[in-house]
């Protein structure tokens, strides 16, 4: 099959888990580029026909089961609401917090925000004003909003990396984990911090899973209702983990990589031991997927509906369960502010020491909105997270490694309008800018209406799967990166659609000759084609691109999935 534009077949379009319609295939001339067309005569003018739209009508009839497109539609806070807004409980400067002082007011925002917090919630009004903070602000609190006067109003200079203020993070590599995680402000369970503190951060960073509520039998991608053991300690608007066994022959792997012919060649254990059962080199964090996902309702004493689609298939030889979701915080919000950290000189890469922004980790249904972030080494960043939302959100100032970062079984997060200034300060020798970042089989993340002066579409090897980049205008300069351990940079199911390149650079933007049935759709703006990406599975990758150089009239494929 052609790589570019190919003709999208019957066997394609049946080729998943659950099947299109017959009648939705798209005709041969989905295979035929604008250029091809016949000019028509009299002087009229030819339009390129536009695929954008029977390409949705297909995804909506799979009903979350299409073979090319990810479902995002519910991607976001509680599944693409708006956050809500709590009532003001406090203001830090009623703690000792004063805008203007030399002193450091940390402590006065922490009691702030645990006043709120062991009070049921609320909003931490942040007047206008610059602050000096010597170490991270911590959201341990569920239903706790911190609220300035707006990012250029109010300011909350962090004048120490994380690695002085709280702790250094080196792995035995002497790579600082600070690169890649943490931040000024953080959001995560105490029970999460005390854990990981105790491990010395070297093991897990995800959820602390809850009891076993239920065993499920198989299941298709694309199901809602779900037959398990017993529905007892179940309950609507529950949300709890889908937890699936990552068995040792890689079934799970190859099936979220599409079940393409390349992935049954592909050896697991030497090319992605972080990822494989059995390898020795297995991160905890991959022994089973992990999908936090809401309880609609209960149908009877053995059924349940989810609020979504399965991503992937439950299979008798993969044993799946439901399990509580156990401490966690959810409802946080950061708003209005930015966090400017110090300047300092960017270090080579993967020894950043933490001048970090915004973190979530462990959490669920928490959002940040109107945040500018700094001189950072990570400007947000999602560890292990569902449903966070991210809007009008900004990395600015000297260079950064990762301005987003999406890792460890991070779900259905969005970013809804965001910035990546040209850098102040440029990117020193041998230092790397990633841009945004997916990684660790994290799925139904979301980023769109975006433009970024500085960086790339960073995927970042351990297989996301099911994700889209949407409506971005990028000049892409940054890298790709990633562990050779952690296997595949491409699961299946990765959307880049309505991009446009001001370099013309294609590389990590199209994906035609390296991401297993995945798809682009109106890439503006490339001189040349080709990924410029080391190919994992070798084979028909049975993906497909559309509509090279023309905007398509579905411009948002997120706000048109919402809408269908």
């Amino acid at each position: 099959m052609s790589q570019r534009n190919p003709k999208v077949s019957r066997r394609l379009l049946l080729g998943g888990a659950a099947a299109l319609p017959a009648a939705a295939a798209l005709p041969m001339a989905a295979a035929v580029p604008a250029a091809a067309a016949p000019v028509p005569s009299r002087g009229t003018t030819a339009k390129p026909r536009d695929l954008s739209e029977e390409l949705l009508n297909q995804w909506a009839e799979a009903n979350g089961a299409h073979p090319l497109i990810p479902d995002i539609s519910h991607a976001g806070y509680l599944g693409g609401e708006r956050p809500r807004r709590p009532k003001v409980v406090a203001r830090v400067t009623d703690f000792g917090a004063r805008p203007g002082s030399d002193t450091d007011a940390a402590t006065a925002f922490n009691t702030a925000v645990r006043y709120a917090g062991e009070r049921g919630g609320g909003t931490v009004v942040v007047p206008r004003g610059a602050y000096r903070l010597d170490s991270p602000i911590w959201m341990h609190w569920s239903n706790v909003v911190l609220k300035g006067s707006g990012s250029d109003d109010t300011v909350l200079h962090f004048t120490k990396p994380l690695d002085e203020s709280y702790r250094p993070n080196l792995q035995p590599s002497l790579q600082s984990r600070w690169s890649w995680t943490g931040g000024q402000i953080w959001v995560i369970a105490p029970e999460r911090k005390a854990k990981s503190e105790a491990e010395d951060f070297a093991a897990s960073e995800g959820w602390l899973l809850g009891d076993t509520l239920a065993e499920v039998s198989a299941a298709s991608r694309g199901q809602r209702t779900l037959l398990v053991s017993d529905t007892s300690r179940l309950a609507a608007g529950d949300l709890v983990v889908l937890e699936t066994d990552n068995p040792a022959d890689a079934g799970v792997l190859r099936h979220v990589a599409g079940d393409v012919a390349g992935t049954r060649d592909y050896n697991w254990p030497t090319k992605a031991p972080q990822l494989t059962t059995g390898s020795g080199g297995q991160y905890i964090q991959y022994a089973t997927l992990q999908w936090p996902v809401r309880i609609e309702a209960v149908l009877g004493s053995r059924l349940v509906r989810l609020a979504q689609p399965l991503r992937y298939d439950l299979r008798p030889s993969w044993p799946s369960r439901i399990r509580a979701l156990g401490p966690t915080v959810h409802d946080v919000g950061v708003e209005s502010l930015t966090i400017r950290n110090e300047l300092r000189p960017m270090t080579i890469h993967n020894r950043h020491p933490g001048s970090n922004g915004l973190c979530f980790q462990a959490v669920h249904d928490c959002w940040a909105d109107d945040v500018r972030v700094e001189n950072c080494d990570l400007g947000f960043g999602f560890t292990t997270t569902k449903a966070v939302t991210l809007t009008d959100v900004v990395v600015g100032g000297r260079s950064a490694h990762h301005s987003f970062a999406c890792r460890m079984q991070a779900h259905d997060n969005l970013v809804d309008g965001f910035e990546i200034e040209k850098f102040a300060v440029p990117l020193p020798d041998g230092a790397l800018h990633h841009g945004l970042n997916l990684e660790g089989l994290s799925a139904g993340n979301v980023w769109r209406r975006g433009t970024m002066a500085e960086g790339t579409f960073d995927t970042h090897r351990a297989m996301p799967f099911e994700n889209a980049r949407t409506d971005i205008t990028l000049t892409n300069n940054g890298r790709v990166g990633g562990s050779a351990a952690s296997g595949p940079l491409f699961g299946a199911r990765i959307a880049h659609w309505n991009i446009r390149i001001s370099t013309g650079v294609s590389y990590a933007i199209d994906l035609a000759d390296v991401a297993p049935r995945s798809i682009t759709v109106g890439l503006q703006g490339l001189t040349a084609g080709g990924s410029g990406l080391p190919r994992d599975f070798q084979g028909d990758l049975e993906n497909g691109s559309y509509q090279p150089a023309v905007r398509p009239k579905v411009t948002d494929l997120y706000s048109a999935q919402r809408s269908s």
